[in-house]
């Protein structure tokens, strides 16, 4: 058996950097970010169910930092007078959202923009809903403000915004456990204990969480006139605001 060269891992950690913000390769993202993040489906799930709920029949969605496109995916055939519109500053999670999506773009009703995060987003439309799932807690807080304040521009009166991310506990010994509790998430879906550790110490070095009441906060100073809790599992939380 040939051995592997020395490099071929640290060369495949490196690309993982360039292809995301994430720690997963985009082609891996979901397949990995299951055995990663506890109730990740359900994100989606809950945020569909949420929408239709609300009895909202949004003309246009807009889905930020939409990773693979898992999300419109699931909405496609619940939303189906819907046109949604696709956007992530990753080209390689565009790439696999156009995969993921190929039978349904000549339907008109999926727009791709090119690579782009949300407080850079520069658009003629005003939309129904936009979600941003597990992408804003990457953002350093000036970001996150600047890119909350695009939502609520982007949004039409009345419009909703639901947004899914890694929470900061209230106290360090909040975050121990939190830490402890989703470690154990992780080496009972089968990661080796070196790979946990190593995530988490991306905590506030490459992903940067906020508490829920700083999120709440943000929505409000943003202009959203109704701001809630949606979600808390684990050390992610989801959140919803109307404008």
């Amino acid at each position: 058996m040939q051995k592997p060269r020395r490099g071929v891992s640290s060369r495949k950690n490196q690309l993982a950097k360039a292809d995301n913000t994430t720690p997963h390769l985009a082609q891996q993202y979901d397949g990995q970010v299951r055995n990663t993040i506890p109730y990740y489906d359900e994100f989606h799930e809950e945020t569909i169910r949420f929408v239709k709920a609300t009895g909202a029949h949004p003309r246009l969605w807009l889905d930020t930092g939409c990773g693979t496109g898992l999300l419109v995916k699931r909405a496609l055939s619940r939303f189906t007078k819907t046109t949604f519109v696709l956007a992530d500053p990753s080209a390689e999670m565009i790439k696999q959202a156009r995969k993921k999506l190929r039978n349904h773009e000549d339907s008109g009703r999926i727009k791709f923009l090119k690579p782009v995060a949300t407080q850079d987003l520069k658009l003629d439309s005003q939309f129904d809903v936009i979600t941003a799932i597990q992408s804003h807690h990457y953002l350093k807080k000036e970001e996150r403000e600047h890119a909350t304040r695009t939502c609520y521009d982007l949004l039409k009166r009345k419009g909703l915004f639901i947004t899914f991310e890694n929470v900061r506990p209230s106290s360090n010994e909040g975050i121990e456990a939190g830490k402890n509790y989703w470690s154990q998430f992780q080496l009972l879906r089968g990661k080796d204990a070196r790979a946990v550790g190593k995530h988490m110490n991306r905590f506030d070095s490459e992903y940067f969480p906020i508490p829920v009441e700083e999120h709440l906060k943000l929505l409000k100073t943003c202009g959203f006139r109704t701001v809630e809790l949606l979600w808390y599992s684990y050390m992610q939380a989801g959140f919803y605001g109307v404008k």
